[in-house]
């Protein structure tokens, strides 16, 4: 297992699909499921999520053995939500006020380039201790 931290959105910025969420519209349900490339079953789990001033903010934890290896070495990175918007304008860009958060996903390319894993800690053997207990997120 490997945990992981780092920001699935960031607020007041323009994704790739001309869309910015704004700080405080995200509603997190109370638990969240860990996707890969926003499909299929769990790959793991979302052990914390919280907005803050920068964005929506997660701790995780990835099970699957091969996409673990690739977080550990950094060479998956990317982090993406899945969401259904409730308010929204449109101007030249669609201004996201409201939504329900759906999933948070691990991916190969995000949609908002700045939505990135920031902090990497592999798991002990069982009974082990573990320096990575607490992943923290800098800005």
């Amino acid at each position: 297992m490997t945990r992981f931290a780092g920001y699935a959105a960031v607020f007041d910025r323009v994704d790739r699909g001309g869309d910015v969420v704004r700080g405080g519209a995200i509603r997190v349900p109370a638990e969240v499921p860990l996707l890969w490339q926003h499909r299929g079953a769990p790959v793991g789990r979302i052990e914390l999520v919280e907005q803050d001033a920068r964005g929506l903010r997660v701790i995780g934890a990835v099970d699957d053995p091969k996409l673990a290896a690739l977080v550990a070495a950094r060479t998956i990175d990317g982090l993406s939500f899945g969401y259904r918007v409730r308010a929204a304008t449109r101007g030249r860009v669609r201004d996201i006020t409201d939504l329900d958060l759906v999933e948070i996903s691990l991916v190969a390319r995000p949609m908002q380039p700045l939505a990135r894993v920031h902090a990497v800690a592999a798991s002990p053997p069982l009974g082990g201790s573990s320096s990575g207990e607490a992943l923290a997120v800098g800005g």
